[in-house]
């Protein structure tokens, strides 16, 4: 039988533009979490804020913030999600890294890029979904404005955790936490969302309203707004099947095909 296992999600805010301080300060928090979790989520663009200066601001896949998440994943034996502004082939990506102890990544570019704040002009549109085995769950993870999108979300019984990480606004607050337990109930799995706090170099505020909820669209985590902390939950597989086997919505969903990948 597959073992529960432990998510913490970090709600923190951010340095802008400051890939140091923020390491600094994620080192400090994954410290923390060490023997007492398997897999810690960090927000969007954890080292920079969301930043447009993607060309200033990029690193390569062997930079300083990737052999982070590689040291403090295999110091603390946890797994780590989080995205990155990540340089590849004289491409710039919004990057999300699944890094695991032993040194395996798994990687995943933003598909939906935030035109609202022109992150399509300054970064290139994935293409490829990622689904992760992990200690025999299948994890999901997506970005952000990736959210909005239920069609690239819909579970084809390939997955029973979704995650998102985000640095969305305090003023669409409510369409991020409605839309996470829409897309938990539709999914029947697991969402973990994980945001910010904080105000960034824009003005912009972020709220956090970071939420672990299940597969009844139920939060089962209790995080307030613009607090600054981590919290760990335990996943139950078995009540995931359950629930799953009692109310299988999946047997009547439609087939479709995404046509432009």
């Amino acid at each position: 039988m597959i073992q529960n296992i432990k998510v913490s999600i970090v709600q923190t805010s951010l340095f802008w533009e400051n890939t140091d301080k923020n390491i600094e300060n994620f080192t400090s928090i994954i410290s923390g979490l060490k023997n007492k979790t398997d897999l810690v989520v960090l927000p969007e663009m954890f080292t920079t804020g969301f930043s447009m200066n993607s060309e200033k601001l990029a690193e390569t896949i062997n930079g300083k913030s990737v052999n982070f998440m590689i040291d403090a994943a295999k110091q603390n034996n946890v797994s780590l999600v989080g995205s990155l502004i990540i340089k590849e082939n004289n491409k710039y990506f919004n990057k999300l890294l699944f890094v695991n102890p032993d040194g395996k990544i798994y990687d995943y570019n933003k598909r939906h890029l935030f035109r609202m704040a022109n992150e399509h002009n300054y970064y290139s549109q994935g293409n490829k979904e990622l689904i992760v085995d992990f200690k025999g769950w299948h994890i999901k993870p997506l970005v952000c404005y990736d959210l909005r999108f239920p069609v690239w979300a819909r579970n084809k019984n390939n997955y029973d955790i979704l995650i998102y990480i985000a640095n969305w606004p305090e003023r669409r607050s409510y369409a991020w936490k409605t839309l996470l337990r829409a897309r938990a109930i539709e999914n029947q799995s697991y969402v973990v969302g994980v945001n910010r706090v904080g105000t960034d170099q824009n003005n912009i505020i972020y709220s956090g309203d970071s939420a672990v909820i299940n597969p009844y669209g139920e939060e089962i985590t209790d995080i307030k707004p613009h607090e600054n902390k981590t919290q760990t939950i335990e996943l139950s597989y078995k009540n995931l099947l359950e629930f799953r086997e009692s109310f299988p919505v999946g047997k009547d969903a439609d087939n479709f095909k995404i046509l432009d990948l």
